[in-house]
């Protein structure tokens, strides 16, 4: 019987490492292609929500990651404007039904180095760098992916491609499948300081949230490299605003002293600037050809959902692509697949991030009154508390998700 065609996952960040990891443990050959020299150290995401935590746990990681992280039981909104706090929420109320009842803040540069550490010197576990995916033909029985490499272009035969390349997805391109959505006309900047927030001001908690019409700001804590924590700040540019002037260091010191006024300037850790889109894929399954990650579906950052939706989005493909690999299942599966996942981005995760900026930059007085007022009415209502907890860290989500056939 000849050998089987390997599965290649274009994309080396943490959706694509998780996937090569779940893969691997169910016994699927695979080859990563990550276009980047080495592993990038991306300051994006970094807020992993109980079930994602669940999840790498299944994968052998939560060992190894957990005592790394900072346990982040709590979140607290405020209003920015008058200093008040709206709500708190604490995962330990509903601890019942949660392996882990806290938000790991682990850095998702940190999820991939940690699988390369534990893997990636086994043969069978094959990643390479420098690899770009650049293209793809699709045939009945394979797919045929195009790359570029230090050693110049190379054809990879591939069982199936799943493309983990991010929201510019070369795959999703080359698929020619629809980013249907908007993208935000403002960018947004984050700041990362070795300043102590909660040192000066021990009402915060590890992840905060600021509600601004002027300039809201998410507020979260990091172990960072070194035994030196960081605290990244969130906010938005204003429309016009150049890079180039946002990131000067006299900008960088404005924004944190307007939102936390000190003596002396702060020690900046890094500064980066985003595009912010609310985009999902048409279709997470084409063919050979399956999206994870940003490359299925891409949103604002607060609430931290971007990093699990794709965590979420490699566990249940992986398991689906691996019984179809091994002749177990019918393509077909894979579609359910792309249903479930898609309600998932479409039903949760977009509506939940459209929402948290609409509230977090809400203008008209009367209608912050109103949300605030709806906050506080839940957050002091068990059972509308829970259930907000459970929607906000993708609980309800994978739920729905599971019911689809």
């Amino acid at each position: 019987m000849p050998e089987k065609d390997r599965v290649v996952i274009a994309g080396g960040g943490p959706v694509g490492m998780v996937m090569a990891l779940a893969l691997y443990r169910q016994g699927v050959p695979f080859t990563v292609l990550e276009s980047l020299p080495e592993p990038f150290v991306d300051q994006r995401a970094a807020s992993n929500h109980p079930p994602t935590v669940e999840m790498l746990a299944e994968l052998g990681l939560a060992d190894a990651i957990v005592p790394e992280g900072l346990k982040a039981p709590v979140f607290r909104i405020r209003d920015r404007v008058t200093g008040d706090l709206v709500a708190e929420f604490d995962l330990t109320d509903i601890k019942d039904e949660l392996r882990y009842p806290f938000v790991l803040q682990y850095e998702q540069y940190k999820i991939v180095r940690k699988i390369l550490a534990l893997h990636g010197a086994k043969p069978e576990f094959d990643v390479r760098f420098a690899h770009a995916v650049t293209g793809l033909t699709q045939h009945d029985d394979h797919v045929d992916v195009q790359v570029e490499t230090p050693g110049g272009r190379e054809i990879i035969r591939a069982a199936y491609l799943i493309g983990c390349d991010g929201g510019r997805s070369t795959v999703r391109k080359s698929a020619d499948i629809a980013f249907e959505g908007f993208t935000y006309p403002e960018l947004f900047i984050k700041i990362g300081t070795y300043f102590d927030f909660m040192a000066q001001d021990p009402s915060l908690a590890i992840r905060n949230y600021f509600s601004d019409p002027d300039e809201w700001c998410n507020l979260f804590k990091v172990n960072g490299e070194d035994g030196r924590p960081i605290w990244r700040g969130v906010f938005p540019m204003r429309i016009g605003e150049t890079e180039a002037e946002a990131k000067a260091p006299a900008a960088l010191q404005g924004r944190l002293q307007k939102f936390f006024p000190k003596k002396g300037d702060y020690e900046i850790a890094y500064a980066n600037v985003y595009t912010v889109s609310q985009r999902v894929a048409a279709a997470f399954h084409q063919g050979r050809v399956l999206l994870a990650g940003d490359s299925a579906h891409v949103n604002n950052p607060i609430g931290g959902m971007g990093l699990n939706g794709g965590i979420h989005d490699a566990m249940n493909l992986a398991g689906k692509l691996a019984k179809v690999w091994k002749g177990e299942a019918g393509p077909e599966l894979l579609d359910l697949f792309s249903r479930q996942r898609r309600k998932a981005a479409v039903d949760f995760t977009q509506a939940q991030t459209i929402a948290n900026k609409k509230m977090m930059e809400e203008r008209d007085p009367a209608s912050r009154r109103r949300r605030f007022d709806e906050l506080r009415r839940i957050a002091d209502d068990p059972k509308l508390a829970r259930d907000y907890m459970r929607r906000a860290q993708l609980i309800e989500s994978l739920e729905a998700a599971a019911k689809v056939a």
